[in-house]
């Protein structure tokens, strides 16, 4: 038995696969070639529900994240475009495209794919279950339509709390927009016959909010060991990003509203007035954040702050290995003490320490896989503390990185893919097992 001790979690042995036979409709506003979080998680998922002889079927947006500009290659088209990626069957629909800043032309586009993806749904053949994925709220809103409109079982995957999550980081702070909301999200955990979250935390606001806890399922984040692992840097890209010989603090992830970076040039500038120069921060990604990002970092005249942009799914891994630590950060808020950030995975997997700027439930995670330093969000004497202790301490950076690479086999993508697949049959019914 694998098994991680606490009172968080508990992930018991890979169960098997069933027989094949399940056809699923998943709704995800994201999807590779798309890297975000969401996209990743799912693309990882229904591949290998497909590899083992189910038929998946994505409904997703043509890819435009976080930038709102299409991907080469792509058209965003009235006409739906069929495509098959992994094995997996993926409808792309039109949407209002939108980059990942402001407010209403997001809506907007969340609103455009919530019609378009229900209308897609309704026209594929008939699956034995549907699936939706948060963060955006109106993608399970789309499963919900084609689920009660369909008559078929539905599966709610919750990553974010609405409208709460909205509201910590100010997007929308109008009592009617926010009591409309909450309503739309009651109905929509009434309407899930089954909801997934990626953590306990989750499940105990759900509880709260009134739904069952036999009706919840707990599907951690997990890692692809496959591709993050313990590997060596790259010297001729830490020379071509300028890193080389540093001291490397790396964040690999959206730079967003939530995630209150800003934290980083202050911590950096710290560091420059005490004289540690060996320290560099390496940001890589995007958001609606990253211009004020980098117009501070440029205000400040730091050299110890590279903020690359938006980088591709694959090139993660050779940057995670650039990295002598790994930020894990959001606003210091109470709403993300329940969220658990995948980024802590693929970091760990990598045998890379840590330091975690996020209180809760991913703080009690790394304190008891013992991978890394713990900071007060948002506080930047305490990040560059942390950095210094580790800079100053190879052999405790050993420590905290073995530790969270030996810990990953708990949270292996197969088997956690496997345990999603038993909650959608136990949804399906027999009707579904057709093996």
């Amino acid at each position: 038995s694998c098994r991680v001790t606490g009172t968080w979690v508990r992930i018991p042995p890979s169960p098997p696969y069933s027989l094949p036979g399940l056809h699923i409709l998943f709704f995800c506003h994201y999807f590779p070639p798309e890297g975000n979080a969401p996209a990743a998680r799912t693309s990882a998922h229904c591949r290998r529900w497909s590899a083992a002889g189910h038929e998946v079927t994505v409904v997703t947006c043509n890819p435009h994240h976080p930038a709102g500009v299409l991907y080469a290659g792509y058209r965003n088209s009235l006409r739906r475009r069929i495509e098959s990626v992994d094995g997996v069957r993926v409808v792309r629909v039109w949407t209002r495209l939108a980059a990942n800043a402001g407010r209403w032309r997001r809506l907007v586009n969340y609103l455009t794919y919530m019609a378009s993806a229900a209308w897609a749904g309704l026209r594929e053949r008939r699956p034995d279950v549907v699936v939706a994925t948060s963060p955006q709220f109106f993608c399970g809103w789309a499963g919900v339509l084609v689920s009660r409109l369909r008559r078929l079982p539905f599966v709610l995957e919750v990553r974010d709390l609405w409208p709460a999550s909205i509201a910590a980081v100010g997007v929308f702070r109008a009592r009617w927009v926010l009591g409309l909301v909450t309503l739309l999200e009651r109905r929509m955990y009434a309407a899930a016959r089954r909801i997934v979250t990626v953590g306990d935390g989750y499940r105990a606001e759900l509880i709260a909010r009134g739904v069952a806890p036999d009706r919840i399922a707990v599907i951690t984040h997990g890692v692809d060991r496959g591709v993050f692992r313990p590997t060596a840097a790259d010297p001729a890209l830490a020379e071509r990003l300028g890193v080389a010989g540093r001291f490397v603090v790396a964040y690999c992830g959206t730079v967003g509203m939530a995630h209150g970076l800003d934290v980083v040039p202050r911590a950096a500038a710290r560091l420059l007035a005490r004289g540690e120069r060996r320290v560099v921060f390496l940001v890589a990604g995007a958001g609606a954040r990253l211009a004020a990002l980098r117009a501070e970092v440029s205000r400040r005249r730091l050299d110890n702050v590279v903020c690359l942009g938006q980088v591709g799914a694959a090139e993660v891994p050779a940057l995670l290995a650039l990295a002598d630590a790994c930020l894990v950060h959001l606003r210091r808020s109470p709403v993300f003490t329940t969220v658990l950030p995948s980024k802590i995975f693929e970091a760990a997997a990598m045998a890379r320490p840590i330091i975690l700027g996020v209180r809760g439930h991913a703080q009690r995670l790394v304190e008891e896989l013992d991978c890394g330093l713990c900071v007060e969000p948002e506080d930047d004497a305490e990040l560059a503390g942390a950095v210094v202790r580790l800079a100053g301490d190879p052999a405790l950076r050993a420590r905290l990185g073995g530790a969270g690479a030996d810990a990953m086999a708990a949270f292996d993508r197969d088997r956690l893919a496997a345990r999603y697949l038993q909650v959608l049959e136990s949804v399906a019914g027999p009707e579904a097992e057709r093996g």
